[in-house]
């Protein structure tokens, strides 16, 4: 992984792919690269670093312009270090097959023993290197059919793109467990990872599914699953447009985006919550009432924040509906045995949609029997074509790697969620208003949280040297420490740890002094005096305590060094606005530690890899 792009029409093709390159940098990555057919054969220019550097070595050459056909890639490392050798695409040993890849290879080692005892020498460390040689010994001027053998071969996930210096009118894709996309413009075809590289091209898309190949040629293609029977796929139109990808006067995406949350937690309730009857609607979930009341157990499968969102669901679901809940690590449900019967409702929630970890959780689970629904970002995605149903965030395009306003509309559609379930069992009708109208008010209340950024700023200004915090909560607010602990580790590259605050004296207390600043979650709901006993354990240790407190609570000044103020709302709904000054908080430690915050290092907005 972590990005592909490529085009075929009747305009110049390089700048048209280096322009999506860089509309796919949110995503992470580590070294960039183009290949491009002209008369002269294949002309491959890539390099470790990011794309402006590529724009930088094909800046005077003139064959790097002018060909109307052309792939490209920006590389997360897996399978070797950052290196030129290691940057993609990667060509065949005879220098005819150019080729780009997304995902993992599993068995690339036997594979590339097999090819090196018929004499090809590899040059990369790379287990897409291996793919792309295994094209090459199958190509015979049929392009498409080489890919196809080739891919038979392989176990594992692959989004690939190919091309053939001797067969310049086709690009050839294919996916299993790794997105790709296919644009349908006048006259041309564009493909990408992701919509972000095509849509100031083209609005019309088609997503490809597993198992599926594509032929693209000057505004034609032919779709067929691998073991070439034809399909003809739907033509979807993307509800988004290029000005979503813009910074619109902010310095980054992700501060951007942590000022959206009014509007995208606004979204997210869109035509879902019923006010007056203090209850919701998710059509999207695809149940009758009646199965929805026969459920006895969900199971919450999540990777990272999304992960963190489906915490504070487990605390709603079980208090306000009365069934149990388990939270599950995707990457660990998977080689489990989980018990799962026909009363039993899976939700996996993933920002992306193609988080290879929940993707395979989503298929045990839905393996073993069990109605699985989805929470996700991006429509047309692998979890919202695979689940039975679900529900879409309506967010827009989340550019920043660590995820803010993605998390937030996670957990509106979460209350949502629970107030559906909640009514249906355990909850009144002025209980449900109660619930719906506090909600209701939240997107106001962000709002407010929000004009507090310049003093967020400055006191973490006084905290940015810091190499290690501690962020402690209670009840419902325990995942939102979480949550602030992971966005500070993401962008700052700060040690930071989450804890339920009783569980501090049971090892974390150890580790404070004056060096290390805690960052306590103190709202007054049931567990208010025994937050506050556990900032006096801190403070009698010498630790310094930022507070995120609520409005008109002097108290808590007597004991923390800062207090950042949030308005009242009721407990079940805090973590929507508790967590918009940990994400204010750590956008600024990192920006003033000088962090590249939109693609913070090693890391990928969209993890397609195990």
């Amino acid at each position: 992984m972590c990005g592909i792009v490529g085009y075929i029409g009747k305009r110049d093709a390089f700048p048209i792919l280096v322009e999506g390159l860089s509309a796919l940098e949110y995503r992470g990555y580590d070294s960039a690269g183009v290949a491009l057919v002209n008369n002269s054969g294949l002309s491959v220019f890539k390099d470790k670093g990011k794309v402006d550097h590529l724009k930088e070595i094909t800046s005077d050459i003139e064959n790097a312009t002018g060909t109307k056909i052309g792939i490209a890639h920006t590389r997360w490392a897996t399978h070797g270090a950052p290196s030129y050798a290691n940057a993609h695409p990667h060509l065949d040993v005879n220098k005819r097959i150019a080729l780009v890849h997304n995902g993992i290879i599993e068995n690339y080692s036997i594979l590339k023993e097999k090819l090196k005892k018929e004499g090809i020498e590899f040059l990369s460390e790379t287990d897409s290197e291996v793919l792309a040689q295994l094209v090459g010994k199958y190509y015979d001027g049929d392009l498409s059919s080489a890919v196809r053998r080739a891919l038979l071969e392989v176990e594992g996930t692959f989004g690939v793109a190919v091309i053939a210096f001797d067969n310049p009118g086709v690009i050839i894709g294919a996916r299993r467990g790794s997105p790709l996309v296919v644009g349908v413009g006048d006259d041309e075809m564009l493909l990408a990872s992701d919509a972000s590289a095509i849509v100031q091209h083209t609005k019309k898309v088609i997503y490809l599914k597993d198992n599926n190949l594509i032929e693209l040629k000057h505004g034609f293609f032919n779709t067929t699953t691998l073991d070439n029977r034809k399909i003809n796929p739907e033509i979807h139109s993307l509800d988004w447009d290029a000005n979503a990808l813009a910074k619109d006067g902010f310095e980054h995406f992700m501060l951007k985006e942590i000022f959206e949350q009014p509007d995208t937690i606004r979204n997210a309730m869109r035509g879902r919550l019923l006010v007056d009857d203090g209850t919701a609607r998710l059509d999207g979930l695809n149940l009758v009432l009646q199965e929805l009341r026969a459920i006895n157990r969900l199971i919450f499968v999540a990777c990272g924040t999304s992960w963190h969102a489906a915490l504070v669901g487990e605390y709603l679901i079980e208090e306000l509906v009365g069934i149990p809940v388990e939270v599950e690590y995707a990457s660990e449900f998977r080689y489990r045995n989980p018990i799962i019967d026909a009363h039993t409702l899976v939700f996996v929630i993933s920002q992306s949609g193609e988080t290879a970890d929940t993707l395979a959780a989503l298929r045990e689970a839905s393996r073993k029997g069990a109605t699985v629904l989805g929470i996700c970002n991006v429509v047309g995605s692998s979890i919202a074509r695979e689940t039975h149903g679900g529900v879409y965030l309506h967010a827009g395009p989340e550019i920043g790697v660590a995820s803010t306003k993605a998390f937030t509309s996670q957990l509106t559609i979460l209350s949502l969620l629970t107030l559906l379930l909640g009514r249906m069992r355990r909850i009144s009708h002025s209980d449900g208003v109660t619930i719906a109208r506090a909600l209701e008010a939240v997107p106001k209340q962000v709002k407010k949280i929000l004009k507090q950024n310049e003093r967020i700023r400055e006191i973490a200004g006084i905290y940015a040297k810091h190499n290690n915090f501690l962020y402690l909560g209670r009840s419902y607010n325990f995942p939102v420490a979480l949550e602030g602990a992971l966005k500070l580790k993401e962008i700052s590259y700060v040690h930071a740890e989450g804890y339920p605050a009783a569980e501090m004296k049971h090892g974390p207390i150890a580790l404070i002094d004056k060096d290390m600043p805690s960052v306590v979650l103190a709202l007054k709901d049931s567990v208010y005096d025994k937050v506050l006993s556990n900032i006096q354990e801190v403070n009698a240790r010498g630790g310094s305590v930022i507070a995120i407190a609520n409005e008109g609570d002097r108290e808590i000044e007597k004991y923390a060094r800062h207090v950042i103020h949030i308005p009242k709302t009721l407990p079940l709904l805090s973590p929507l606005l508790s967590v918009i000054p940990l994400q204010l908080l750590a956008y600024h430690i990192a920006a003033l530690r000088d962090c590249e915050i939109d693609q913070p290092r090693n890391l990928a907005k969209s993890v397609t890899v195990e």
